[in-house]
């Protein structure tokens, strides 16, 4: 039996009154970028009382340069009509993606899992080495 494969990436939308949820599943990359914005570029079209868009990224597989720089042109679209953008449950790979790119505090996480809370305590051990380490003093 052949198995056929998956889509590169399926788009789901639910659209309320003043929100909408995309709903993202399969590859985020070079392939699928254009399709992606376009959707989410017809979301924001869509509606002009728009006040939330919400990525549910749960189902994402994978996110290249690409799929980084999509999500960007996203945030420039809803930014600009004063939209409030949302990743929903990002996978690890894609929060570290948006973390070591500097990008991480663009988006509103939600649903992003217990490292979420943490952030919001204070820095864990295994985030020390973001933080600002003043210079050895000079010897001698």
């Amino acid at each position: 039996m052949t198995e056929r494969p998956c889509p590169p990436l399926s788009l789901a939308v639910e659209a309320g009154p003043d929100a909408v949820r995309l709903r993202l599943a399969g590859d985020l990359d070079y392939d699928t970028s254009d399709q992606f914005v376009e959707r989410a570029q017809a979301c924001l079209d869509a509606g002009p009382a728009l006040r939330d868009l919400y990525l549910d990224c749960s189902g994402l597989r994978l996110c290249d340069s690409m799929g980084v720089s999509s999500l960007l042109l996203i945030h420039r679209g809803t930014t600009s009509r004063d939209v409030v953008l949302h990743l929903e449950h990002p996978p690890a790979f894609l929060r570290r993606i948006l973390d070591v790119t500097g990008t991480l505090q663009l988006f509103t996480l939600d649903g992003a899992g217990p490292r979420a809370e943490q952030e919001e305590e204070g820095p864990t051990p295994a985030d020390a080495r973001y933080q600002a380490v003043p210079p050895p003093a000079p010897s001698g």
